[in-house]
């Protein structure tokens, strides 16, 4: 799964109208129309187009021409983000009309240039699988559980000091087998690990 790493935008002048073109990460559609509306309400302007895909399989999007020609802003921009193999992202343009009306063709290519040139700015990265779990840990097993875990990239959220350590973190889905394996050589058994709802995997 490819997402942004940051934000990015870029701006176009095509024949005196100006296009500000925005790529945003979002986690879902009511996000993305909920920052849409602020944009629309930030800028003074004709026009906010936006295009969205979201989910695991990039199979929820969505697209608005906000009262352009039908066809001419939204699908364009969506056929971009389609193409950029992207998930979780929100691309809105803004255009301010700069009094040549440029054609259903010159819509379709100014918002799809505007749209190309902020996304050629993003930085994607792949979004690994990954797995929240808690187990316990002898206080004798702390120190090497620790070590054991930083050969396994585990980021650890947290830590709970009772009866027994309570290590709470993320790992990559594919090193959670060999991991746990490891934990129970180390600890002879007798570690038990349990999906952990709290942690956003």
């Amino acid at each position: 799964m490819i997402i942004l790493k940051q934000n990015t935008s870029a701006e176009l002048q095509v024949k005196n109208s100006r296009f500000l073109s925005e790529a945003i990460i979002v986690h879902s559609p009511t996000e993305a129309k909920e920052i849409r509306n602020e944009k629309k309400a930030e800028y003074a302007c004709n026009h906010v187009v936006y295009a969205f895909i979201c989910g695991p399989q990039r199979n929820i999007m969505g697209c608005s021409d906000d009262g352009e020609p039908s066809g001419t802003a939204g699908r364009p921009t969506l056929e971009v983000l389609k193409g950029s193999g992207l998930t979780d992202v929100l691309l809105t343009t803004a255009r301010w009309f700069g009094g040549t009306l440029l054609g259903t063709g010159g819509l379709v290519h100014a918002y799809t240039a505007s749209a190309q040139a902020a996304l050629e700015k993003a930085q994607p990265v792949e979004l690994l699988p990954m797995k929240a779990i808690s187990f316990h840990v002898p206080y004798p097993f702390y120190e090497q559980t620790r070590r054991l875990l930083e050969q396994f990239e585990f980021e650890i959220i947290s830590e709970e000091f009772s009866a027994d350590v309570v290590l709470s973190g993320r790992i990559r889905e594919s090193l959670f087998g060999l991991c746990t394996s490891a934990l129970n050589d180390l600890l002879c058994g007798k570690v038990s690990f349990t999906e952990n709802p709290d942690i956003s995997p």
